[in-house]
């Protein structure tokens, strides 16, 4: 489990980063990379916590 969730929280940074360089690169002129990004980045956090929740929920991690 905790393989899953530091592979999913590289990817977050990893997309936030893509699209630090897409905004960067493209200089206002068609935003549609950076905004791709931008939206991987919010349904990895998304699905991230989902399940983290649906985790502790079947009892696969334990209450701290």
């Amino acid at each position: 489990m905790h393989i899953i969730v530091v592979v999913m929280l590289i990817a977050i940074i990893a997309s936030l980063g893509s699209a630090l360089v897409f905004i960067y690169r493209d200089q206002g002129q068609g935003k549609t990379r950076a905004v791709k990004a931008l939206s991987w980045r919010v349904g990895l956090s998304l699905a991230l916590f989902v399940l983290l929740v649906a985790s502790q929920r079947f009892g696969w991690i334990d209450r701290l």
